[in-house]
């Protein structure tokens, strides 16, 4: 199995085996011009981090980039206040008569 992704110029290859993967590069490389950059780090602002697990993925930076943009860097954080009190249930209340309407 393998997993192609692909944003313009930008692709990420994965596979489930080595010799796939290098199959895959091989011929995608007969047809286009290509650069191998090894393992992913950063792909369209999100960084990522290999793990023994899988990948972490992370969009500090680019969330950096937009306070900083707002000139918001020297602020203070402060809690947001949210209402915890659900205020639908799947189970309570009167079900609707004809739900396919929704």
């Amino acid at each position: 199995m393998a997993y192609l992704l692909l944003y313009v110029d930008d692709i990420i290859l994965t596979a489930s085996t080595n010799d796939l993967r290098k199959s895959l590069m091989a011929s995608l490389s007969s047809e286009f011009t290509m650069k191998d950059l090894g393992h992913l780090n950063d792909f369209l602002g999100i960084s990522v981090t290999r793990h023994k697990g899988g990948y972490f993925l992370s969009q500090r930076k680019y969330a950096e980039e937009i306070i900083n943009r707002a000139s918001m860097i020297s602020c203070k954080s402060t809690q947001t206040p949210v209402d915890t009190k659900p205020k639908i249930s799947a189970k309570i209340g009167i079900p609707y008569e004809d739900p396919t309407k929704y």
